[in-house]
């Protein structure tokens, strides 16, 4: 009998539970099985997580070395090692998304990260890397920057899957939520299938704590001290309650009649990054119904160990918008801040990306010669 676990738990609440994490033997061992039938529901990657995966183990040697061994540069092989992983677990993947009709039992795998302010290119290799994977269950990452959503747009136009990644700000989301119906809208006007369209807006929650606890420190008030570990959850709130007026208008239900799919929030960088707040604080106060909670290994196994569950999602919503409206009251600025933290985050998936093609090359060399 298989046993209920918390992330089942959280899925009769309405949330589902993504790892954020990917390394072959994970799925090759049965470690990804044994999450499902835990109750997990989809997996979100990353080019930081696929250097970690790539440099750190041995399991992509093999074919690295094959590939190699055909002179094929350090790009192409990144590219046919990450889409082999999107194969293997979007297959086996594959039950959860046939038993949830499409919603979950999804992977993730992002474009190249120094596309991300190129429309064109975006929208070019996101075509080709859904077209590459060939699975019905695979969500393209694209970022959230200005270029990000005008490719967003088209490729949902196009029925292409997407997971917009790297969000911070309330704009941000308003304009992926506006993109995402427009996009629905045109393809219903052409009067092509809405149903099969799945796609998340990835909020990004503990990276923001992380840059505002900082700048709190210069403030050595009681109030400032107050906000410290609060922002990032009070501005995940506020994105649900503006998906809420998205997704329950008029305009919306017109398109829930041809069968298109609310765009679930999902919130990202759940991981506490402060060892002095609670390890499971992001995941539990941040359960909501018709969302996607992307959670990494070690504080998945916290939250399945001693987290608790509640629908907290809209608990403390004039306290959340009081604590944002403070900051602004002390001089700091939630759209600077969001604007750096974009920045940073595409610089910050560039970097690990560059230094995994460096890795490959090395690994190539070395392989070659053994």
């Amino acid at each position: 009998m298989m046993t209920h676990t918390k992330l089942h738990a959280l899925d009769e609440v309405g949330q589902s539970v993504w790892l954020d994490y990917i390394r072959r033997s994970l799925i090759t061992s049965g470690g990804l099985q044994t999450y499902i039938d835990k109750g997990l529901r989809g997996i979100t990657s990353n080019p930081s997580l696929f250097e970690e995966a790539i440099a750190d183990s041995h399991d992509y040697d093999d074919q690295i070395q094959k590939l190699a061994m055909q002179e094929k540069s350090a790009q192409e092989i990144y590219e046919e090692l990450t889409v082999a992983d999107a194969r293997m677990a979007a297959d086996v993947l594959r039950p959860v998304f046939d038993e949830t009709n499409g919603v979950d039992g999804f992977f993730s795998l992002e474009v190249n990260p120094h596309l991300a302010h190129d429309r064109q290119g975006t929208i070019r290799e996101a075509k080709r890397l859904f077209s590459l994977v060939d699975r019905p269950n695979v969500m393209i990452k694209v970022p959230a920057t200005p270029e990000g959503v005008l490719a967003f747009e088209e490729l949902i136009e196009e029925g292409i899957n997407i997971n917009v990644t790297l969000m911070f700000s309330l704009a941000q989301y308003d304009a992926i939520a506006e993109a995402y119906i427009a996009a629905l809208e045109k393809r219903a006007e052409n009067v092509y299938n809405l149903k099969q369209i799945a796609s998340v807006a990835s909020i990004f929650v503990s990276r923001m704590d992380t840059k505002v606890d900082k700048m709190l420190e210069a403030f050595v008030t009681p109030k400032a001290e107050a906000l410290k570990g609060k922002i990032g959850i009070a501005n995940a709130k506020m994105a649900y309650q503006h998906s809420k007026k998205y997704f329950q208008s008029e305009r919306w239900q017109r398109l829930e009649e041809r069968g298109a799919r609310v765009q679930r929030v999902l919130y990202g960088s759940t991981g506490t990054k402060n060892p002095e707040y609670s390890d499971v604080m992001y995941v539990e106060n941040l359960i909501g119904k018709n969302t996607v909670d992307t959670i990494p290994p070690k504080t998945l196994e916290a939250f399945m160990d001693h987290g608790s569950i509640a629908l907290t999602l809209e608990h403390g919503l004039d306290e959340a918008q009081e604590q944002l409206n403070s900051l602004q009251g002390l001089g700091i600025n939630l759209d600077d801040v969001t604007q750096e933290l974009l920045d940073e985050g595409v610089e910050n998936f560039i970097k690990p990306y560059d230094s995994l093609l460096k890795t490959i090359v090395e690994k190539k060399a070395a392989l070659i010669h053994t």
